[in-house]
């Protein structure tokens, strides 16, 4: 997902695998526990997030405020493909299975949400069947049933021209998913043959091949509750019926969002959550600055969880009470630029190579904000996802590129110069100037590209991820971040390598690469019981992607979250992309 998520993109957008927390301290910063907070209260220290939980407290009372210098894609669990949605959207949506709120990898392992337990596979893992917990109710009092799951599953996948924002995972594996045309346009009450509801609690899922991680799957906000008789199609968003711990009290789009406590929350059904605030406030269109000020004040959490601007960054480092409150974090995410071969002269693989060898990754890792960011990248699976091995296809001296190699692949691609646009998104100053300092290094080999900006809210559905705007537009490069959709090769490479996954909107296969060699160990990994095996392969497909140089790795992307002083249960999950989970983040004072 990208970072999205989409997810979580959107990453995703964006279950990651596990976070060395050696790696992740910040220098000189061995003394910072001895550091005071504003409010006299004695700080857990720079990265104690990473490790533990920070203020843990059960107390009531109080309001959360999240920030957003921009919009999210949508507040709908089945039309969302960011990380940081599908982290918030829990406490409003309770998908069949989630994962357990705690640090590093443990925030990685699952556990059941909606569901009483695990999936239970049979038919070799063609088919996983699920069990409801009882007493189950939405906010209005009425009961939620495994209809509504199916219903959910059945409007966030298979009607793409009306949801067209999360990821289509269900309508490429289950079975007949490729001819079912969506619960708008079928009439019937039946649905997809394939989803199963014998009963009010059971739901069985019948795939068309073995997917041995479908727990992951079912992980995704799209498994959470919809009652058909609510569902406004894309106006959802404006009406959403809650199934979680708080429901929205309201919602002004693009504005803000209000969440109050969901009085027909049961815990006695809900093991995970704890509802502690009275309100939760998300602010959208806030500046930056003020983000990194509300922040720093422990009065907000910065939503998209893409940490502190550089300017903030140097005071922060310098400062040692203020990097007390802070945690450096690996996200699980790769920071590359996908190269459109759709777009001429990227269709032809020596041109790309060309941008391989011409682009100076120190000088892309300085621009995003030096090592504290991310270490310099060289393969598409991130180190701390299974299937990933060391290796560099296009190795330059000091990986600050090489002039001579990029022009001998012009050549041979019979240009001698290329004019081309690259996207970037206009609300992520790090990644505009990470583009900045690839068009500089282009110019050098004599490829000259104009940059383009656009919103990050409507990135994918309007501009990068439509390939007809994008070859209309003479977008050659696309500025991209993903995370991984769950901790496996598999729930990393999926929705940006196979070909399958291409759509027409919401697309994050941003290069338009459909490689039968990819999408056929694709399959074959995910019906591969084994982990070594399934592993062995996600490296195959990393080489092979490589090989064909589609993306261009920048770096594996680290995070500097601010953490704010006055609030309690903070931790930062492998989860979703490093992020702070938000499933019971309280008020320490009211």
């Amino acid at each position: 997902m990208e970072g999205k998520a989409p997810i979580m993109r959107r990453s995703a957008l964006a279950a990651i695998a596990a976070i060395g927390s050696a790696s992740l301290l910040l220098s000189g910063c061995s003394k910072a526990d001895d550091n005071k907070n504003e409010n006299g209260t004695k700080s857990a220290g720079a990265n104690a997030a990473t490790k533990g939980v920070v203020n843990v407290s059960d107390k009531k009372g109080g309001t959360v405020t999240y920030e957003m210098s921009d919009v999210p894609d949508s507040f709908d669990p089945g039309n969302t493909y960011y990380a940081y949605m599908y982290n918030l959207s829990r406490l409003w949506a309770r998908p069949l299975m989630t994962f357990k709120p705690g640090p590093g990898d443990e925030g990685n392992t699952l556990v059941p949400d909606l569901a009483a337990s695990k999936g239970v596979p049979s038919d070799g893992g063609k088919t996983w069947t699920y069990k409801l917990r009882s007493g189950l109710e939405y906010e209005d009092g009425t009961p939620i049933t495994s209809k509504d799951v199916k219903y959910a599953v059945e409007r966030s996948n298979f009607a793409r021209d009306v949801l067209s924002l999360g990821p289509n995972y269900f309508q490429q594996f289950l079975a007949g998913g490729d001819k079912y045309k969506g619960p708008y346009k079928d009439k019937s009450d039946k649905g997809l043959s394939s989803i199963e509801t014998p009963d009010d609690t059971t739901i069985v899922f019948h795939l068309k091949q073995p997917f041995q991680e479908f727990d992951y799957l079912v992980a995704a906000p799209q498994t959470a509750p919809v009652p058909k008789a609510k569902d406004k199609g894309v106006d959802y968003v404006k009406n959403i019926v809650s199934s979680g711990s708080y429901k929205f009290q309201s919602y002004e789009d693009g504005k803000q969002a209000v969440l109050v406590r969901n009085e027909n929350w049961d815990p006695k059904t809900d093991p995970l959550r704890k509802q502690l605030p009275d309100k939760i406030v998300v602010n959208l269109k806030v500046n930056p600055e003020k983000i990194d000020q509300d922040v720093l004040a422990g009065n907000a959490i910065d939503l998209a969880g893409t940490g502190v601007q550089a300017s903030t960054q140097a005071d922060v480092l310098t400062d040692p009470a203020k990097k007390a409150n802070t945690d450096n974090t690996y996200g699980g995410r790769l920071v590359y630029m996908a190269l459109n071969t759709k777009v001429k002269p990227f269709d032809k693989i020596e041109c790309r190579k060309a941008v391989q060898y011409a682009i100076d990754k120190v000088s892309v890792q300085t621009a995003e904000g030096g090592p504290i960011r991310g270490e310099v990248a060289s393969t598409v699976l991130p180190p701390d996802i299974p299937g990933y091995a060391k290796s560099d296809a296009y190795a330059t001296k000091g990986s600050k590129g090489d002039v001579a190699k990029a022009k001998e692949q012009l050549a041979a691609c019979g240009k001698t110069s290329i004019s081309t646009n690259i996207s970037a998104r206009s609300d992520r100053p790090q990644e505009i100037d990470a583009a900045t300092a690839i068009i500089n290094s282009l110019k050098k080999v004599g490829i000259n590209a104009t940059l383009k900006q656009y919103p990050s809210g409507k990135y994918f559905t309007d501009y990068a991820g439509v390939p007809k705007f994008t070859e209309k537009q003479n977008i050659g490069l696309i500025m991209m971040q993903w995370g991984a959709d769950w901790p496996s090769g598999y729930g990393f490479l999926q929705q940006i390598l196979n070909g399958k996954a291409i759509s027409q909107s919401g697309n994050t296969n941003l290069a338009q690469y459909d490689n039968k060699e990819v999408n056929d160990l694709l399959a074959k990994a995910i019906g591969t019981q084994d982990a070594g095996e399934r592993n062995s392969l996600y490296t195959q497909i990393d080489k092979k992607t490589m090989d064909d140089a589609v993306l261009v790795p920048l770096t594996y992307f680290k995070v500097l979250l601010g953490r704010p002083t006055n609030y309690t249960n903070l931790v930062s999950t492998a989860a979703f992309s490093g992020q702070y989970d938000y499933l019971n983040i309280g008020v320490a004072s009211k």
